[in-house]
């Protein structure tokens, strides 16, 4: 063991006096000190970019790794080989490695944070599980979703949550979310209020992944979801044609689209014997809520939708005073009729008040902007929307990096494309400078905006910046505004806020389920309280697990 020990020292020591020596790739970057715990440190005399790296060489000539090689040389060995160890370090700018399309630095930078942290008890806690546009579709980053938690409830018997939040919230569920909540530990039975602030695709869509699977697990009561009424628009123009198309529509002709599955999965009990469901009155409702269909409306597959006046300004979708919160909306301008902005309020345990204010997708209009005036006292956090200008919009949806010259033959193309953007974005949406003239009619400014549903990578928010910058040269970076991300954490609290990013795996199984009392039988069951998996299964084709002989064909434990 000794012997093993002083090795070590050693390596240590060479590390140290080579890096020293080094001569630096780039003659602006010096080196000035690596010490033998491990501190390596640089000054660049040239004062050039940002965008700098460490690398490493086993042997200090010309043979340099990146640290994304170090994760993939070094890590999952077997138990005997031979393998290249970092011996030397030298500093490089600009990082070759780096892409400005491919980074989002600053959240690259934030602490990280386990989202499995209790909150405080006058904390708002606040995650973005999706900011993306739907135009295009991308790994880095989901459609939209916004979590919100308020408060807490200590629970000593859970030795895993520890506790739950006084109460919770969804704004959208776009395409590809669930994992972002699953990965962050957000078990179903939090994920029963969502609020929809229009019904496109990009908003809803994984609405369809949280109401069929939430009763299998901990959710066994109703999914209540929020949205508008009918837009009483006429489609299209002389017509004498009007669609149902509010959120009650919606939700009726999606719990018979899911039917299949909904039976399917009915030999699991999906409702508690002692639930009682609110009343317009307990949660502050516009209307009594009432389920689409025929399920009891205390089944965890009954959908019960609360259609709410888009028209209203300042109407209230929520207000719970058990709870402390309450949630109001008011028109946005998007594409139809019928899209809306919320803002949540809620009064901590301190008697302080916290706002948040998201407006999802909407072109510049006035309503939001006296909603985050908050008569004169403000909003702690201010969602707004940002999109891309057509022209960067388009040659990035065309695959190239820059706009074609008039003579390139893509340009035909290129041009075919920014108009089409240039129509969606003036009916629909707000661009970098609009944002930036928002914010600066404001007062007093929100203590931190965020822009979202916008592709967010270093490049696109340099660019933002400068626009914005423009309306309101004072904002920085960091302090005042920030563009969301998924996985993105923003704590706020009476005095301070706090922004981080959920430290999560990409390998995640669902959270532990949390039942909160005793389950009703199931539709399906054997007559003695439990389930029936078989009734609705044709087994004339099974394999069984032994023949008739009583061989074992496989193993009923699942090896």
């Amino acid at each position: 063991m000794k012997k093993r020990y002083t090795v070590q020292a050693t390596i240590v020591t060479t590390i140290a006096v080579a890096a020293s020596a080094l001569t630096i790739a780039q003659s602006q970057l010096e080196i000035t000190s690596f010490s033998r715990n491990g501190k390596l440190s640089w000054k660049d005399t040239g004062g050039t970019g940002t965008n700098r790296a460490v690398q490493w060489s086993p042997d200090g000539t010309n043979h340099w790794y990146s640290w994304k090689d170090a994760d993939a040389n070094l890590t999952g060995l077997g138990p005997e080989g031979t393998v290249d160890v970092p011996m030397f370090y030298r500093v490089v700018s600009p990082d070759p490695d780096y892409q400005a399309t491919e980074h989002y630095t600053y959240f690259e930078k934030l602490p990280l944070f386990d989202p499995l942290t209790p909150l405080d008890t006058n904390e708002m806690r606040i995650t973005f599980m999706g900011s993306m546009i739907p135009l295009p579709v991308r790994r880095a980053q989901a459609e939209m979703s916004v979590f919100v938690e308020v408060g807490w409830q200590d629970d000593p018997s859970d030795t895993y949550y520890h506790g739950k939040p006084v109460d919770q919230f969804i704004f959208d569920m776009g395409a590809g979310v669930s994992a972002n909540y699953a990965a962050a530990k957000v078990g179903y039975r939090l994920m029963d209020k969502v609020f929809i602030n229009h019904l496109h695709g990009d908003h809803m869509s994984d609405l369809v992944h949280t109401y069929c699977f939430g009763p299998s697990a901990d959710r066994k009561s109703p999914l209540y979801v929020w949205g508008s009424g009918p837009t009483g628009i006429e489609s299209p123009a002389n017509s004498g044609n009007f669609y149902d198309d509010g959120v009650k529509a919606f939700c009726s002709h999606l719990r018979e689209a899911l039917r299949w599955h909904t039976e399917s999965f009915s030999f699991q009990g999906t409702a508690y014997e002692d639930y009682q469901p609110p009343t317009q009155a307990s949660w502050g409702l516009p209307h009594e809520p009432l389920p689409v269909g025929e399920d009891a409306p205390n089944d965890a597959y009954a959908m019960v939708p609360i259609e709410l006046d888009w028209r209203q300004v300042g109407g209230v979708a929520y207000s719970n005073a058990l709870t402390s919160a309450t949630i109001t909306h008011f028109p946005v301008i998007h594409c139809r009729k019928g899209s809306m902005g919320y803002k949540l309020s809620w009064k901590t345990p301190g008697g302080d008040e916290l706002n948040m204010i998201y407006t999802s997708d909407t072109k510049p209009e006035t309503n939001c902007v006296e909603q985050a005036k908050n008569a004169g006292k403000g909003v702690d956090v201010f969602i707004h929307e940002m999109v891309v200008p057509p022209d960067v919009w388009s040659y990035k949806s065309m695959g190239l990096d820059a706009a074609p010259s008039v003579d390139d033959p893509l340009y035909a193309e290129y041009q075919t494309t920014v108009n089409a953007l240039m129509n969606i974005q003036n009916s629909s949406h707000t661009t970098q400078g609009a944002f930036g003239y928002i914010l600066k009619q404001i007062e007093p400014k929100p203590k931190l905006t965020i822009a979202t549903h916008f592709p967010t990578a270093d490049d696109t928010v340099a660019s933002a910046l400068n626009s914005v910058k423009a309306h309101c040269p004072e904002v920085e970076m960091g302090r005042d505004l920030i563009w969301s991300f998924d996985l993105m954490v923003i704590r706020v609290f009476p005095d301070r806020i706090e922004q981080c990013r959920a430290a999560v795996s990409d390998y995640s199984f669902y959270p532990p389920a949390r039942l909160s009392g005793k389950t009703l039988p199931p539709k399906y069951n054997d007559g003695k309280g439990g389930g029936d998996p078989y009734y609705q299964i044709d087994l004339s084709s099974e394999i069984p697990a032994t023949n008739e002989l009583g061989e074992v064909n496989y193993r009923i434990d699942g090896y």
